[in-house]
């Protein structure tokens, strides 16, 4: 199984006045801007999933739905397991019962670096795989996705994604 990691776009910055629940915050317009060129670069040089997550975050959602409207990726669903403060391994046992060969995942930092930590081989820690806004990584694993089975088969910042398109 492919698994695509999304870190979803630039978003307004937390202001408990306009947003009480920060789960409410959405991308700002510079965000969406840079998401809609890094989602037409995105068509350019990543093979389409066959199945979209999201975490049920506003900002998140909103990342999907560019790159469903711009790359041609599926309607995103919304997953709980790719809410912040969820384990990595809640992740990768909802995704062990997904059967298509290449799906992709929308959601948010730290989560996921302890994702790609977690799936890698030995204990890489977290922290060497930081993902910046609409920044973007494929693994690879020899069969279902689980814990330490994937190899890293690349990582791109947005910037890449954005000159690519």
């Amino acid at each position: 199984m492919e698994l695509l990691i999304v870190r979803h776009a630039v978003a307004f910055e937390c202001d408990a006045r306009r947003w009480p629940d920060d789960g409410e915050r959405p991308l700002s317009p510079q965000g969406i801007a840079r998401a809609e060129k890094a989602a037409a670069g995105m068509k350019q040089l990543v093979r389409a999933p066959a199945r979209v997550l999201t975490s049920p975050l506003t900002r998140a959602r909103q990342t999907a739905a560019i790159l469903t409207e711009l790359a041609g990726w599926p309607k995103a669903s919304d997953c709980a397991e790719l809410a912040p403060g969820e384990s990595p391994e809640a992740l990768l046992g909802v995704l062990k019962r997904m059967p298509e060969p290449r799906i992709a995942v929308v959601g948010h930092e730290p989560g996921l670096s302890r994702l790609v930590a977690a799936s890698l081989p030995g204990s890489p820690a977290a922290e060497a795989f930081r993902f910046k806004k609409m920044g973007v990584a494929l693994l690879t694993f020899d069969g279902a996705a689980r814990s330490r089975g994937a190899r890293l088969t690349w990582l791109l910042p947005a910037k890449v994604l954005r000159a690519a398109r």
